[in-house]
């Protein structure tokens, strides 16, 4: 690996991590103070916002009295595909001690959950149904994966952006 050009501890904990983390063994990493900036060109806070956005989705059906329950969801392909290669990806990970690859696909599945989320509950007076249910399922499947890759990289998956 190559040595990083600065200190990434002025960062914090989580992006100093993800700083060092995401970019690839032979890569430089970059330390700069975008890790920091809430923006949809940073990709730790798309993969924190993604998840907090898939816990805060099971909170809301809640109150709405409707939990997820697997089905077909026929919109989310390129999210299916991410979350059936996450298997691939962590074997991946371990065998080769590569964290970068387990950040990059993180930033994959954040990325497709994202246009799933506004179909994911009933607008106005609309009853939930199978397909709410069945997103639902899709979108609490998504937010285990990057709270779980998240925490292996040692990063916080907060509930709450």
């Amino acid at each position: 690996p190559v040595p990083a050009p600065a200190d990434p501890l002025p960062l914090g904990r989580d992006a100093a991590r993800w700083a060092l983390l995401h970019p690839a063994a032979h890569d430089r990493p970059r330390i700069p103070g975008d890790h920091l900036v809430q923006r949809e060109n940073n990709p730790l806070f798309r993969v924190r916002y993604a998840h907090a956005r898939t816990r805060a989705l099971l909170r809301n059906a809640a109150d709405l009295g409707f939990h997820p329950e697997p089905g077909p969801v026929s919109e989310a392909e390129e999210l299916l595909a991410a979350l059936g290669d996450h298997p691939r990806v962590l074997a991946a990970t371990a065998t080769h001690h590569t964290p970068d690859r387990l950040a990059r696909h993180l930033v994959t599945v954040a990325d497709a959950v994202m246009p799933l989320l506004p179909a994911v509950l009933p607008r106005g007076a609309e009853k939930p149904s199978a397909a709410h249910r069945a997103r639902l399922a899709l979108a609490e499947a998504a937010g285990t994966v990057l709270a779980g890759g998240l925490s292996l990289l040692g990063i916080d998956a907060p509930d709450h952006l």
